[in-house]
Order: C-alpha cells, then sequence, then structure tokens
C-alpha cells in the first residue's frame, strides 16, 4: 500500500510539473507510528519518514492544541497521515506526570500536570558532539587577542590544567570582571575566492572565577589568581582570557533547506583533524550576511577529477561527486560553524557546500 500511495505522489509531482528535487520523497520504509524515545534527535527521526530529512518542516503539521507543538519530547507518538492528498505528520503527546499537591484546607489533594522542560524536548542534532562549540567557540575579528590577559601558569607549575585547578594569569585587566571565558587563539581564515578576511577562530576552552587580583611588576599589568570553574579542554599556558559572550545561542531547531542559493566551501575543521568525517564540526566561509540560518541543511561534494579523453585527446572535467549532508548549528556575519551529519566519503578543507 505504502509504494501505491508513493507511485501516486511521484506520478502527480510529474503530472504538475512539480521537479523531481522539490518533491516531498517518503521513505519507503517509513514506520506508521513512531514513539519518540530518549536519545533519539529530530535528524534521525525525520530519516525514518523521509529520504530527504531536511524537508522536515514540509511534512510538520502543527497542532494549535498541543503545548509548544514544535518541541517533541520523549513519549510522544507521530503519525503519518494524508490531507488533501499530503503527507503530513501528527503529533500526540506522550503521558505526561501528574503530582498530587495539597488543596486550599490543607486535607484535599488535587492533580496537577508537572510541565516538561524546554530542555527535555529531543534536539535537531547530537548535541553532545557541539556542546563547546554551541556556548564557547566564536568567530572574531582577527585583532581580538591583542592586549588580552593570557595564562602564566597553573598551581604547582602545571602546564596542563582543568576543572577545579588553580590558575594565574598576566595582562591588563581594566575593571575586572567576575568571571571570564577561556580562549584559544585559531587561525585566521580568508575567503579562498574573494580573498576577503572573514575572522578568527576563538577556541573555546572553558571558564574561570577572578579569585584575587595583585600588581604587577610592570605597571600595565596584573597578576589574577583565578579558579577554572569548567573546561571543554586542558586548559594550556597561554592560553586567553577574554569576557564572557552575551549571545543568545538557539539550540532547539529544526532540519530545512536554506530558501537563498548556496555556493561555499569548508574552509576550516577542528583542531587536530585532517580528514573530516560523521559529526565532526566544520567552518563554512559565508554566514548571516548571505541569509544562512541554524538548521540549515547542506550538501557537501567532493571537486570532480580532470581525465584525458583518449578518443578526442581533449582534457575533459568529471562532475562533482555529492559525499555528504551536513547542518549550520551556528551563524557569525561572514562564517558558520556546522555539524556534518553524514559522510558518504572522506571529507576535507575546500570541499564544496551547496543547496541539498
Amino acid at each position: 500500500m505504502k509504494k501505491i500511495i508513493l507511485a501516486a505522489i511521484s506520478m502527480l509531482a510529474v503530472a504538475l510539473g512539480v521537479e523531481a528535487q522539490d518533491q516531498v520523497r517518503l521513505n519507503p520504509s517509513y514506520p506508521d507510528a513512531y514513539v519518540v524515545q530518549k536519545g533519539d534527535t529530530l535528524w534521525d527521526i525525520s530519516s525514518q519518514f523521509l529520504v530527504q530529512p531536511w524537508y522536515w518542516p514540509e511534512i510538520w503539521q502543527v497542532n494549535p492544541q498541543v503545548e509548544n507543538p514544535h518541541l517533541i519530547y520523549p513519549g510522544d507518538s507521530l503519525r503519518l497521515v494524508y490531507i488533501d492528498g499530503q503527507p503530513q505528520l501528527q503529533l500526540q503527546r506522550g503521558p505526561r506526570a501528574y503530582q498530587l499537591s495539597p488543596g486550599v484546607d490543607g486535607n484535599r489533594l488535587s492533580p496537577s500536570i508537572r510541565r516538561q522542560a524546554v530542555e527535555d524536548a529531543i534536539p535537531a542534532i547530537p548535541l553532545d558532539a557541539i556542546n563547546a562549540f554551541l556556548s564557547r567557540t566564536r568567530i572574531v575579528e582577527p585583532g581580538a587577542f591583542e592586549g588580552t590577559p593570557y595564562i602564566v601558569s597553573g598551581s604547582d607549575d602545571h602546564i596542563l590544567m582543568g576543572a577545579g585547578d588553580t590558575i594565574y594569569a598576566r595582562g591588563d585587566f581594566g575593571a575586572p570582571l567576575p568571571s571570564y571565558g577561556i580562549y584559544r587563539p585559531g587561525p585566521v581564515y580568508s575567503d579562498p575566492v574573494s580573498g576577503e578576511v572573514l575572522g578568527r577562530q576563538a577556541l573555546g576552552v572553558g571558564s574561570v572565577d577572578l579569585l584575587q587580583l595583585d600588581p604587577d611588576n610592570n605597571p600595565d599589568f596584573s597578576v589574577a589568581t583565578m579558579g577554572v570553574r569548567s573546561t571543554a579542554r586542558e586548559v594550556r599556558l597561554d592560553d586567553r582570557l577574554m569576557p564572557v559572550e552575551e549571545r543568545s545561542i538557539e539550540a532547539l531547531f529544526h532540519p530545512s533547506a536554506p530558501t537563498i542559493a548556496i555556493d561555499s566551501l569548508i574552509v576550516g575543521v577542528d583542531e587536530g583533524v585532517t580528514q573530516i568525517g560523521k559529526f565532526d564540526v566544520v567552518i563554512l566561509n559565508i554566514g548571516e550576511r548571505e541569509g544562512l540560518l541554524p538548521g540549515n541543511v547542506l550538501a557537501i561534494y567532493k571537486a570532480g577529477s580532470t581525465v584525458r579523453d583518449r578518443i578526442t585527446g581533449d582534457v575533459v572535467k568529471l562532475p562533482d561527486t555529492r559525499a555528504g549532508e551536513l547542518m549550520v548549528f551556528r551563524t557569525f556575519e561572514k562564517m558558520s560553524l556546522a555539524l556534518v551529519l553524514d559522510a558518504r566519503r572522506p571529507l576535507a578543507v575546500m570541499d564544496m557546500v551547496r543547496n541539498p
């Protein structure tokens, strides 16, 4: 029956002149219903119903009767139905926990619903793979680290520090803040095509609390004693201190195809990675000014090789090969961070990124 429905949708699309890439293509083995499990991601669930998971918004039916209809929680049930001939996913909330609370007179008990926290909703992608990038790593101006305080030592002369350790930083603290972010200066990125300087990566390391500030033999410097509150990676000597970024981070988003034409490149990758694979974080050379949004899914292409036609002697450029997909999870003015969701071939810096 499913195959008949899918064939009918395809024939209708052809009859209406709809291009194949614009169709919502259902997964032939999609389930009649699916109960959301703890640990699921929206991308995984979308893949069960759709060949192209980024078309999720096209089939998602918002139910005004449901509180926070865009959020999906473990225990919720999803069912694919057809409305006016179009596939739609309907949400049925799973059972919610109840608690008994004392009545006004202190004797009666009445049920009250325990509201589900937004943080309990399933994420679009595995947040543990991007947590440090969501909250800390950012793109800054190329000269942003000039004059910032830096770590000179750990307690007992340690050169690698972690959460709970005491560290010492030196520099001009100006008006001291109660806490700082620890950042490691990364590379300065330029657009490979235009040569425009796009920004510098500030790799998020952790956060510290200021415990004590003492004068230094250099009148422009002070020595700060600090406690390491949290870390995403080991703290090293020469890591820099900067004010914690005041920025709203969107961690709950839905996979979607961008509404603009995309022609981008992978220009960077997390430190220490040479070959890019699934769940690696990459840096793109486009951002907010080009209209890119968190949740946008993009296709990754490997450049086609050049061969010589042995019959005519011509040099022939072979077509570019689609090698995977990624999802943008954080945007800056000129650059973006994205998570590789699928890699069918080893990926690398300078691979092309386009509309899915």
